[in-house]
C-alpha cells in the first residue's frame, strides 16, 4: 500500500533530512518547516526508521482538511479508512496541538478525533466495543491556521533514541543534531576528526556510526514493528541488510574533555554503540589540545554561557579556542553555540554560518573551512 509519509525534523535540519532521503533513493520531496513529505510503502517506513540519522520521526499522513468547527473535525476524521491500518484490538492514543486556529482547545480536539476514529472502526468491524489491548497506534491531530493534519506515528520513541545513550553529560545535544553537524561538515573518514569538548560523546559517536555506515536504528525497536500491516520479514530483512552494510574502514576520532566523569560516560556510550574501537578518549582540557596531523576536522558543541555567572568564563573559553584551533595547520573547524558574539571572542569570522536549534535554543553553526588535502597526502 502507498502512503504519504512525513519525516519530521528540528527547525533548520529539513534540508539535511531531504539530502538523506535523496541518498536513500527518494524523490518528489516536499520540504516545509520541520518536515519533509514524500511517498512510500511499508518497506519504506522500515527503511526510513532504520536509516535516517537526522529525522525525529516517520509519520503516516492520514488526512488533511479544513476544520473550523468540531463537526468539520469529526467528519474529516471519520472519512479516513482507519480499519485498513488498525486491527480491531488496536490501542489508540491521540495527542494534539493547535496553532492560530479557531479550534484552540487541544483536549477537545483530541476527544473529537478519538470519537470519530472509534466510529469509523465500528463501521469497519461491525462492533460497538473495542478491547484496546493490542498494538499501540499513536494518532496526532495538528491544526495550523484551521488546516487539520492527522498523522500516525510509525517510530514510537523519537529517532534520536539510538539505544546507546543511557547516560548523558550536563548539556548533551540530541543524537540527531550531532549527526547533522557531522553531515553538514562533509567530514570523511580518511581525515582525522576531533571533538575537544566531547561531553558524553554524542558528536564523536555519531561520526563513528557514519564512518562505519552503521544504521542508527539497527539496535532499537519501533512502535510499528507490532503492526500487522508491516510483515516481520521486512524488519528482519532490513536489519540483515543494515548489518551487512557495515563497512571495514579503519579511522580514529579524538574525543577529549576536562571532566573525567563525562569521559567515562562517553566511553560507556561508545561501547554500547559498538564504536569504541574507533574513538580515542582522553581527559584533557581544550586548551591543551594539539595535533601534528594536517587537514583534520574539529566539530564541537562548547558551553554557551546561558546561565548567569558563566558568561565571562565562556567568553574566555572561546578566545582560547580561537588560539588553539588556529594553530592547527590546514584544519577545518565547526562550532555550534547560542552565544551571539562567538566570532568576536573566537577572533575570526566564519566562512559560513547556519541557524540551527539545539532544543529550543536558537544557535548558529559556525563553519571554518581549511584547504583540501593534496592528493599525495593520505596517511
Amino acid at each position: 500500500m502507498n502512503y504519504t509519509l512525513i519525516a519530521t525534523s528540528t527547525f533548520g535540519l529539513e534540508s539535511v533530512v531531504a539530502s538523506e532521503l535523496k541518498e536513500l533513493g527518494y524523490d518528489d520531496l516536499k520540504i516545509e518547516n520541520g518536515k519533509v513529505t514524500f511517498e512510500g510503502d511499508e518497506r519504506d517506513i522500515v527503511t526510513c526508521n532504520m536509516w535516517l540519522r537526522t529525522s525525529d520521526r516517520i509519520l503516516i499522513k492520514m488526512a488533511e482538511f479544513k476544520a473550523e468547527t468540531f463537526e468539520d473535525l469529526f467528519q474529516g476524521t471519520l472519512a479516513v479508512d482507519w480499519g485498513s491500518i488498525m486491527p480491531v484490538n488496536a490501542f489508540m492514543h491521540v495527542s494534539g496541538k493547535s496553532v492560530k486556529s479557531t479550534l484552540f482547545s487541544v483536549p477537545d480536539c483530541q476527544s473529537i478525533v478519538k470519537k470519530a476514529v472509534v466510529e469509523a472502526m465500528k463501521r469497519k468491524y461491525k462492533t460497538d466495543w473495542f478491547s484496546e489491548d493490542g498494538p499501540e497506534y499513536k494518532i496526532e491531530i495538528g491544526i495550523l491556521k484551521d488546516l487539520a493534519t492527522i498523522t500516525l506515528d510509525t517510530s514510537g520513541a523519537g529517532l534520536h533514541k539510538r539505544g546507546y545513550r543511557e547516560n548523558a553529560g550536563g548539556a548533551p545535544i540530541k543524537e540527531t543534531l550531532g549527526a547533522a553537524l557531522v553531515l553538514l561538515s562533509k567530514w570523511e573518514p580518511s581525515r582525522i576528526l576531533a571533538d575537544p569538548m566531547c561531553g558524553s560523546g554524542t558528536i564523536a559517536i555519531e561520526a563513528a556510526l557514519i564512518g562505519k555506515n552503521i544504521a542508527p536504528g539497527l539496535n532499537r525497536s519501533f512502535i510499528s514493528e507490532q503492526w500487522d500491516i508491516i510483515p516481520k520479514s521486512i524488519w528482519d530483512e532490513s536489519r540483515k541488510y543494515a548489518t551487512n552494510a557495515i563497512n571495514n574502514k579503519e579511522f580514529k576520532i579524538l574525543a577529549s574533555d576536562m571532566d573525567g566523569r563525562v569521559i567515562r560516560t562517553a566511553m560507556e556510550n561508545a561501547k554500547k554503540a559498538g564504536v569504541e574501537n574507533y574513538i580515542n578518549f582522553q581527559k584533557i582540557p581544550m586548551q591543551n589540545f594539539s595535533s601534528k596531523k594536517r587537514y583534520g576536522f574539529i566539530i564541537t558543541n562548547p558551553p554557551y554561557g546561558e546561565r548567569l555567572g558563566e558568561i565571562k568564563e565562556v567568553e574566555k573559553l572561546y578566545k582560547d579556542m580561537g588560539e588553539v584551533f588556529q594553530n592547527l595547520k590546514d584544519w577545518s573547524y565547526f562550532v555550534i553555540t547560542a552565544h551571539p558574539e562567538f566570532q568576536r571572542h573566537f577572533g575570526k569570522d566564519a566562512d559560513k554560518n547556519r541557524k540551527l536549534y539545539n532544543g529550543r535554543l536558537k544557535c548558529y553553526y559556525y563553519q571554518y573551512f581549511g584547504p583540501k588535502p593534496e592528493k599525495k597526502y593520505y596517511e
